[in-house]
């Protein structure tokens, strides 16, 4: 039986069935770059949560702050720029964790800092949905496979 372009086999697992997938196959180990009301959930994640980032950002560089708090201010601002973007959204979603605890613990307010390191590690764990940068460059691709018979020799 042919299989279908969404039934790729990356890895097989012997023994008893461990997968939902056919013949035991593992389709990925990361995210499947979700359409639809799931996408539009992840982007809504995505975008709280680096808005957030960027107007802390924006509004510590305003005060005019030391070295310092003026990198971890442009860092932070930088990490919500990527993440509303969806550009190596596993990567920044764990430092968007990080940055998020950080300041929660460094100067409050407490619980708003704790929400946006708890999307951090979501979307670090879910993935950037398929309205993202991650979704063109690493999402789904078909590849159509011809017959031998059907290619056509090379014009050089």
């Amino acid at each position: 039986m042919p299989k279908r372009a969404a039934e790729v086999t990356l890895l097989r697992v012997s023994g008893p069935r461990l997968s939902p997938y056919p013949d035991g196959a593992v389709r990925r180990l990361f995210s499947t770059f979700a359409h639809g009301p799931p996408g539009l959930g992840l982007l809504l994640l995505r975008l709280a949560g680096g808005i957030t980032l960027v107007l802390h950002g924006a509004l510590a560089l305003r005060a005019g702050p030391s070295l310092g708090a003026g990198l971890f201010a442009g860092f932070s601002g930088g990490l919500g720029v990527l993440l509303i973007a969806g550009l190596w959204t596993p990567f920044i979603g764990a430092l968007v964790g990080l940055d998020g605890l950080v300041i929660a613990f460094a100067h409050g307010p407490v619980w708003l800092w704790l929400i946006v390191a708890a999307l951090g590690a979501g979307l670090a764990l879910t993935g950037p949905g398929a309205w993202s940068i991650d979704a063109r460059l690493f999402g789904w691709r078909r590849l159509d496979i011809r017959d031998q018979k059907e290619r056509k020799p090379p014009p050089f």
